[in-house]
């Protein structure tokens, strides 16, 4: 199951990746060579207004081969193109993988799921905490954050994650009485601790409660969700600053590893996971990476900043190549430790 659901995962979301950058090439007169579906050896191909279209044997998304990618010297090449056209066709991948995902959210919000409701207690607050610094205590029922019904602890530890560094108000309720409270997660909390130091152990008298969105409702929670997850993505990396940790990294494996376990869960949260995983393929693949388009971009920033002075293609094509080849050991080293981890686990 694993492995079935993460190739699916996969063959759509390079798929729409690459059909990103093949519509606006199209679209901006580079010349396409191949579009293909799957990789090679090739299944199968069909030539139309000079751009091939392949069938490949491994079905894992897609690919395609524009002319002259650090050649300007051919008529029609990517490279011959002015700096505001290379970069449209670089970026519209990942902007791509940052469309989907309002998509696959949206559907999400739309099929019916069983949601637990209940109190939301709090079990223990640390001392010196910031939640003990304006007040609140053990026994404390926590009603909202910013305004957002705090119906479970999932919803809790999302919404306290997604404020790091910000200061938020918290609806309590204490012994029959409301008040609010201001608080502002910490970047960096002791160990054992969370970023309010606060426990809330899971929720008793549990109600599930049936939940789904029409699509009128769904889309704006899609978009919401986007720019949340990618403020969560944010924040982690100030995390691993503040807190001089070093970023929990995983490979293939362990990818279908969580990716098995989200799909047992229903096809909904598998949706968000697959959502999940896009907002992270578009951010890493914009960041400055040779062989990666965040590397080619770096190219282009720089020529952009000789004013027009480019970088000799041989020694581009050298620079992505050393970057691909690093790329590659790394995502073996990183599979080799999920190998062992799960072994020991």
């Amino acid at each position: 199951m694993a492995i079935v659901a993460l190739v699916v995962i996969l063959i759509v979301l390079v798929f729409v990746h690459e059909m990103g950058h093949f519509v606006t090439a199209k679209l901006t007169g580079v010349k396409v060579q191949e579009f293909g579906f799957g990789y090679p050896p090739r299944m199968v191909a069909v030539k139309w207004r000079n751009t091939e279209y392949s069938i490949n044997w491994l079905p894992l998304g897609g690919f395609v081969r524009l002319l002259g990618e650090e050649d300007p010297s051919e008529s029609g090449s990517l490279a011959s193109e002015s700096i505001p056209v290379r970069f449209l066709v670089l970026v519209s991948g990942s902007m791509m993988n940052l469309v989907l995902p309002v998509v696959l959210f949206s559907i999400a919000f739309m099929i019916p799921q069983q949601v637990p409701v209940g109190k939301v207690i709090i079990g223990e607050v640390a001392a010196g905490s910031p939640a003990e610094q304006v007040g609140i205590k053990e026994g404390d029922v926590i009603l909202e954050l910013n305004s957002r019904q705090m119906r479970n602890t999932n919803e809790l530890i999302y919404n306290i994650h997604l404020n790091q560094g910000k200061e938020v108000a918290l609806l309590l309720e204490r012994n029959g009485q409301q008040q609010t409270v201001r608080a502002t997660p910490r970047w960096a909390p002791p160990a054992q601790e969370g970023p309010l130091g606060i426990k809330v152990p899971p929720i008793q008298n549990v109600t599930m409660v049936r939940e789904s969105h029409p699509i009128w409702e769904a889309v704006p929670l899609g978009m919401r969700n986007l720019v949340e997850t990618i403020q969560l993505f944010r924040n982690e990396v100030i995390g691993w600053f503040a807190r001089r940790t070093a970023p929990q990294v995983t490979g293939p494996i362990g990818i279908a590893q969580a990716t098995g376990e989200v799909a047992r869960a229903g096809v909904s949260p598998l949706l968000g996971f697959a959502a999940f995983i896009s907002i992270n393929l578009g951010i890493v693949n914009l960041l400055p990476i040779p062989a990666l388009d965040g590397g080619r971009l770096l190219f282009l920033f720089v020529e952009a900043i000789r004013r027009g002075k480019r970088i000799s293609p041989q020694k581009e094509k050298l620079v992505h190549l050393i970057g691909f080849i690093i790329l590659i050991t790394m995502m073996v080293v990183v599979s080799y430790f999920d190998v062992v981890r799960l072994a020991g686990s």
